[in-house]
């Protein structure tokens, strides 16, 4: 048992590959009263989670008192320091981070070093997702698949820290024109992910909470191009970049979404100015 604790248990991760987000190891502890970590610094990330009792966290010259369902975060090289309570010692789970993608996940989740606690009511779920993390790293024969596993824990708990923090988030209170702006922006990445398929614009129009005329209207304001015209404007950017290969061109027609490889080449044609074999060619040329 470590020193000044009741409950102490730690498990590394055995990867050593680094990920955007790496977790580098969990744990649990239930410290002794006035047990205190600190004045002191990392070169990683540290976040605790209070599942019962309470304590305090000293970070930029602030106190902050944390009890059930707070998580309290160390970013790297700020002096920090924090100590149980005397009379209700806390139990909390914690768990180290590195990545370069890790600064920009708590920004997103409103944690930043002006604001590293937050609040998230009851803990059980919290719990829950850092005792299956902490059994992420099982030490078997797959370390990189161990690393795997927990850094999908790792987003769940990014995702409760969101929930928690959503009413300082931005675009918490989505206006009508903002939600029809979104909502083009996501028929733009369907067509961008899913040019491939048979996409039926009414489908997707019903898909996304409007009115086919509405979606329409507003997409080509947005973009200049009716729904139709930008998704063969992404099929035939796409039949461009295939055409560098050495894929038939009914091979390509039939990636790119289109069932008839005559009807493919009158739509290229028509965009480029070219037929898809024309196209190749002058490709070679350059």
């Amino acid at each position: 048992m470590i020193p000044e604790h009741d409950l102490f248990e730690v498990h590394m991760n055995p990867d050593d590959r680094e990920r955007d987000v790496t977790v580098l190891f969990s744990g649990q502890g239930r410290p002794h009263p006035n047990h205190r970590i600190g004045p002191s610094v990392h070169d990683h990330y540290l976040l605790h989670t209070v599942f019962e009792g309470k304590g305090t966290y000293t970070w930029g010259g602030r106190v902050y008192s944390c009890g059930p369902g707070d998580t309290f975060v160390i970013f790297p090289n700020g002096l920090f320091t924090y100590e149980a309570d005397s009379r209700h010692p806390w139990h909390y789970a914690w768990v180290a981070l590195k990545g370069p993608s890790v600064h920009r996940q708590f920004m997103d989740v409103g944690i930043t070093p002006d604001k590293p606690v937050v609040s998230f009511g009851d803990p059980e779920q919290l719990r829950e997702l850092y005792a299956r993390l902490r059994s992420s790293f099982r030490q078997s024969d797959h370390p990189y698949l161990e690393g795997l596993e927990a850094a999908g824990w790792m987003t769940l708990l990014f995702h409760h820290f969101g929930l928690a923090n959503q009413d300082i988030l931005p675009h918490t209170a989505v206006k009508e024109p903002a939600m029809i702006d979104r909502q083009v922006d996501q028929a733009i990445r369907w067509f961008q992910l899913q040019y491939p398929q048979q996409i039926g614009i009414e489908e997707l129009s019903r898909n996304l909470g409007y009115h086919r005329a509405h979606l329409f209207n507003a997409f080509k304001a947005r973009t200049g191009l009716s729904p139709k015209q930008y998704l063969t404007k992404v099929r035939i950017d796409k039949a461009k970049e295939l055409l560098t290969g050495s894929l038939t061109v009914d091979q390509i027609a039939s990636s790119v979404g289109f069932n008839d490889a005559l009807y493919f080449s009158r739509q290229f044609k028509k965009s480029t100015g070219m037929s898809p074999s024309e196209y190749r060619s002058g490709i070679g040329k350059e």
